[in-house]
């Protein structure tokens, strides 16, 4: 922990619903969802209308659709939200060499980088409010919330306390009487296994915590965590932003419409995702020794079963044959809602040949694959016709689609609908990244 308050934690607020309703002037206002929009989908971000009739991120589809049902379900456009995230992120890195970014929509920035003329609460408490103002310029109208304080761990638990749009600066030294009223699940890591181990234990607060002496915590919760918990009980977090954070695991996973039961199918997917894990490996420079699979049951029972090899390798036969060996050790005669394939243990070489002597990896690879459904027409995605221009899918189904013609730049727009095969209607293909 610092004796400034340097670190700044910057957090995009309900960043994919945010996006969509900057770009879909008729949402801006109303309850948006993204995800979700499949049988078995699952919410990726619900904006601030939707939330209030708790809907919130990880939830089914089912459940969201019960809870708020006039909401818009949209599926998603990633390119709008990498170009949103590129373009703050580079506001960041305009801040501070030292950025430090957890994914699309939040980030971490070291303020004793920036070259500020001091680093008084008054001075980095002025640096926060330009920067949101910064952010609201150049996404278009999106707002951020940002916590400032001594460690990476308060800074982030700031960032929580006044959102959305708001502000929240730890002066040095206040640390621990912002952190004692507070849930032990503010904490990383304290999820719902730990907080009724916690619980049992007569821990709810972390004022609750700091009386624990570390041995305790030791046994109640293992070595790491315990001794993790009881450092930032006390705010002691000493962790440095890193601009470039160490990518620990390369996966690949598929959740399927209906249960899988035909065991060769299973292997079939093991395969063709080790083969794309492999193929992300190569193209980044990387190996990796420990193979991990992660199966989910009919009744959302999720297993996982890892092997470490003996040298790393980016191989995806290799991997392949390890996910399938693993999948022999589990009972899956219920049925299998999603299967994935990681590897982690990243390294930068390869042993060459470590399976030499083994047959070739497509020996085990001859089954007919089921592609899942791509939908042409998927909610929210951006189409572009030929007489009325810009738009986006509001619907589709029988044969029809139903378009909203208007853009971020645009008052609310008509409503067409056309054949899903009218020659005048195309799907919108974003420019290739660089």
């Amino acid at each position: 922990m610092r004796t400034t308050a340097s670190i700044l934690h910057l957090d995009l607020d309900a960043f994919f619903a945010a996006v969509e309703q900057r770009d879909k002037p008729s949402l801006r206002g109303k309850p948006v969802i993204v995800g979700g929009t499949g049988g078995r989908g699952v919410v990726s971000t619900a904006s601030y209308e939707a939330r209030k009739y708790g809907v919130g991120s990880a939830m089914s589809g089912r459940e969201a659709r019960a809870r708020c049902p006039h909401a818009a379900f949209l599926s998603g456009r990633f390119h709008a939200y990498r170009a949103t995230s590129k373009a703050v992120m580079q506001v960041l890195r305009d801040l501070s060499p030292l950025v430090e970014p957890l994914s699309l929509d939040e980030a971490f920035v070291d303020l004793a980088a920036a070259g500020l003329p001091d680093l008084d609460v008054a001075t980095v408490t002025e640096v926060g409010e330009q920067l949101r103002a910064r952010v609201h310029d150049v996404t278009g109208g999106l707002t951020a919330t940002v916590g400032i304080a001594s460690s990476k761990f308060l800074a982030k638990v700031a960032s929580e306390l006044d959102k959305p749009d708001g502000m929240t600066v730890v002066p040095p030294g206040t640390e621990l009487d912002l952190l004692r009223p507070m849930n032990v699940t503010v904490i990383p890591g304290v999820g719902p296994a730990t907080t009724e181990r916690l619980r049992r234990a007569g821990i709810h607060t972390i004022a609750d915590l700091e009386l624990v002496s570390e041995d305790e915590l030791v046994r109640l919760l293992g070595q790491a965590h315990g001794s993790g918990l009881w450092q930032l009980a006390r705010a002691q977090d000493h962790r440095p932003v890193l601009a470039e954070r160490e990518t620990k695991s390369v996966s690949v996973e598929g959740t399927y419409d209906n249960d899988l039961t035909d065991r060769r199918l299973m292997e079939g997917l093991l395969t063709r995702q080790a083969r794309e894990v492999g193929a992300r490996m190569r193209k980044n420079g990387y190996s990796g020794r420990t193979v991990t699979i992660k199966v989910r049951l009919y009744d959302f029972t999720t297993l996982s079963r890892s092997s470490t090899l003996p040298s790393p390798t980016d191989d995806g036969g290799t991997i392949g044959r390890v996910a399938r060996s693993l999948l022999g050790d589990l009972d899956t005669t219920g049925g299998v809602r999603l299967l994935g394939v990681g590897v982690s243990g990243l390294a930068d070489w390869v042993q060459e040949d470590l399976f030499g002597d083994e047959p070739d990896a497509d020996e085990a690879d001859e089954v007919v694959l089921p592609e899942p459904p791509r939908r042409t027409w998927p909610p929210g995605a951006d189409v572009v016709h030929d007489e009325m221009g810009a738009g986006w899918v509001w619907g589709s189904g029988s044969g029809v689609v139903t378009v909203r013609f208007e853009t971020a730049d645009t008052p609310p727009g008509p409503v067409r609908s056309y054949r899903a095969d009218d020659p005048a209607l195309h799907r919108y293909e974003p420019p290739a990244e660089d």
